[in-house]
């Protein structure tokens, strides 16, 4: 198994970071997202959670031996569930690969709270595992290249997340002038 995490602040209020984790798909930092698809949302009548899952359409560079071995396509499925809790100001995601899954699963976490009235704190870890037990070292190589590819994705994700927060707040201080 192999893992990667991350953490930082965002320098917005909590509110602002959600309304911002709604918009940033379709994203041209994160192209390799190409759809998002909303199964499921519901709203808890008593606590007032809303949950979400959706289903994230990938398109990955897939290196060519992992094509030739384990078969399927550059085209890959994440399902995502959120839980925005308004209130308590909560927010936490948990996404896990659709496609390949029978080879290797990797796991991620995500979690949004506010450390300040001005800054929210990010959460990240990913837990990459892959399932061949006989072929250790093709498991291995298989897991540290969804860890390089998560790593990679994870920094442009953050890069495009602080745009769509930073047109968000012009959106904001546009509206506020006029």
């Amino acid at each position: 198994m192999h893992f990667f995490n991350q953490a930082f602040d965002y320098d917005h209020p909590w509110s602002h970071v959600i309304i911002g984790m709604w918009r940033k798909y379709p994203n041209p930092k994160c192209s390799h997202v190409i759809s998002v698809d909303v199964l499921d949302r519901t709203v808890d009548p008593v606590t007032g959670v809303i949950r979400t899952e959706r289903v994230l359409g990938c398109k990955q560079k897939t290196p060519g031996w992992i094509l030739r071995f384990f078969g399927g396509s550059e085209d890959a499925y994440v399902r995502e569930i959120s839980f925005v809790d308004p209130i308590n100001q909560r927010t936490s995601i948990t996404s896990v690969n659709l496609s390949l899954s029978q080879f290797a699963t990797c796991v991620e976490h995500i979690e949004y709270r506010p450390t300040s009235q001005n800054h929210t704190s990010f959460r990240q870890t990913a837990e990459v595992q892959a399932r061949m037990a006989i072929w250790r070292t093709a498991a291995d190589g298989l897991e540290r290249w969804m860890v390089q590819r998560f790593e990679q994705n994870a920094h442009v994700g953050k890069l495009a997340f602080s745009d769509v927060l930073h047109q968000l707040w012009q959106e904001r201080q546009a509206t506020a002038a006029v």
